[in-house]
């Protein structure tokens, strides 16, 4: 099966590992990088535009793509933030098809699938990855964005607002 098979928002999600048994680890380990204790000027977020599921493997391509520039021209003066977590576990019926093969197959009997992986869902409008950098890193963390977006199996945008300071 390839990946867009399961970019379609479907049916109730797959999450209770509890009753689950071998089902593959998330690919992507770490959610936050940089130096998240810093206070910066503005933040840059990728926004999704269509609900989608987005693989475990795609949040990983995504978090490198945008973390690689980033690292590359500020070293640790940013904040770059991966906001969902792949909780629905997917599945798969594995069907052999070609010469001699139909021995091996078992058409529709327990279609249920094994697990092959996971995927976080994302809604319309959802903030997907975040950067936070000061005024001057503004236009790199636009194109680290873009550069992220790119790997998502979805059109994204990216808005940029300035930070409210608390008092």
């Amino acid at each position: 099966m390839k990946a867009h098979n399961y970019r379609r928002v479907k049916g109730q999600s797959y999450t209770r590992k509890k009753y689950m048994r071998g089902f593959p680890q998330p690919k992507i380990t770490k959610f936050t990088m940089g130096t998240p204790t810093d206070s910066f000027e503005y933040q840059a977020r990728l926004i999704a535009q269509k609900a989608v599921q987005i693989r475990h493997s795609a949040l990983e391509a995504a978090r490198i793509a945008t973390n690689r520039l980033l690292s590359e021209k500020f070293e640790k003066k940013y904040c770059l933030r991966v906001l969902p977590y792949p909780h629905n576990v997917l599945r798969e019926n594995r069907m052999i098809f070609g010469a001699h093969a139909d021995r091996l197959q078992d058409g529709m009997k327990r279609a249920f699938g094994k697990p092959i992986g996971t995927a976080a869902r994302v809604k319309p409008n959802q903030a997907v990855i975040t950067v936070n950098v000061n005024e001057d890193g503004l236009e790199v963390a636009k194109e680290a964005l873009r550069r992220g977006g790119a790997k998502l199996p979805t059109p994204c945008r990216i808005i940029v607002e300035k930070v409210q300071e608390e008092e």
